[in-house]
């Protein structure tokens, strides 16, 4: 059993993949070549963002916003503990600081309620994580940023594809960002993001970032980074993109397949009213999750655990000076999230799944 049946999906499309690949080939344009700017104009079409900008990861694609909104060091940067350590690993590396609130129980996102309590004279920029798939609280945060006169970066590594309130959550903030890294729901064949904003000066900015701050051949304007999308990759993604709105739509069956059977027993996700989830991931609470990872991996059933400790407890951020039960919620969520395979293409596995987990209840 696979738990994001990557290899399945590639068969499904591989007469597209490979034509799309041999294009590359025969051209030869390996860097920056036209496949880039068909990609960035599908990605503004399915966002309904002004602009799209492709980048080499959903790393340095939250770095690269970072950048381009000036932070220098020390300034603070609002985030969640409970999260891939990319969301505060690129805040440090810009010298700035990390500033945690504590999470929701129910979606594991930010808790927009905790967050005007964090704010100091040395807040620039709040940064939502919108965890497996799901928008954070995106009203009341904006809200918050413009009473406060900061912006907001939007973590969108596991949410290309949600919804809020109508709106693709790459169309909202001042930038969003995506990661293409392949286990994502919209995924290449290595690593891959992109940046979204409607924002006219930081999509010029954005651009020459990623190629060293360059804004002709040879001259460059700003400090910058090699963070370009290998052109390979965005030919994938573009041969994958027209099938992505019915993975989707897959995806959500299998997350409401697992609902349905597991709420009597678990504590399964929550999705709050005006969102859709791309569920990047599908997390249960289980208090004696030692023993169901054991149990599932003896029937050949992967699980994962996203998060087993949340970033202020990391060593790498020891200087930070947070401690143990300072973020009570994200530090039980930690100790309880269980994340089950889901994917769009599970067939017969997920009754297979639900019958081991039912067991553990």
């Amino acid at each position: 059993m696979d738990f994001a049946n990557l290899k399945i999906q590639y068969q499904k499309y591989q007469i597209d993949i490979d034509k799309r690949i041999k294009m590359v080939l025969n051209d030869s344009k390996y860097i920056m070549g036209p496949e880039i700017n068909e990609l960035e104009s599908a990605l503004e079409s399915f966002t309904d963002s002004r602009y799209a900008i492709s980048c080499s990861s959903g790393t340095d694609a939250l770095t690269l916003s970072l950048m381009t909104m000036d932070i220098k060091p020390g300034d603070e940067i609002i985030t969640t503990p409970f999260s891939f350590i990319s969301t505060a690993e690129t805040i440090a590396l810009m010298k700035a600081v990390p500033v945690f609130v504590d999470i929701e129980p129910d979606t594991f996102n930010i808790d927009a309620g905790k967050i005007e309590a964090a704010i100091t004279k040395k807040t620039r920029i709040i940064m939502p994580v919108s965890l497996f798939g799901q928008p954070a609280q995106m009203n009341t945060i904006q809200a918050i940023a413009d009473n406060y006169n900061l912006k907001v970066i939007i973590d969108g590594a596991q949410s290309f594809g949600s919804l809020y309130h109508g709106k693709m959550d790459s169309s909202l903030g001042d930038i969003s960002t995506t990661s293409f890294f392949p286990a994502k729901p919209f995924g290449c064949y290595g690593d891959g993001g992109a940046i979204f904003t409607n924002n006219e000066e930081y999509a010029k900015k954005l651009k020459m970032l990623r190629i060293h701050g360059q804004n002709k051949r040879y001259e460059h304007k700003h400090i910058g980074i090699g963070g370009r999308l290998d052109t390979i990759q965005a030919a994938i993604l573009l041969a994958k993109l027209p099938y992505f709105k019915e993975e989707l739509s897959e995806r959500q069956k299998v997350a409401d397949h697992y609902s349905n059977a597991l709420h009597n027993y678990f504590q399964v996700p929550v999705i709050k009213t005006g969102r859709i989830s791309t569920w990047a991931q599908y997390t249960i609470r289980i208090n004696n999750r030692g023993v169901a990872l054991q149990k599932l991996k003896e029937n050949g059933i992967p699980s994962a655990i996203y998060y087993p400790t949340p970033l202020h407890l990391q060593e790498c951020f020891k200087y930070l000076n947070y401690k143990k039960g300072d973020f009570e919620i994200a530090e039980t969520a930690s100790k309880e999230v269980l994340s089950l395979p889901i994917n769009a293409f599970m067939k017969e596995d997920l009754d297979e799944i639900l019958e081991n987990l039912i067991k553990l209840a």
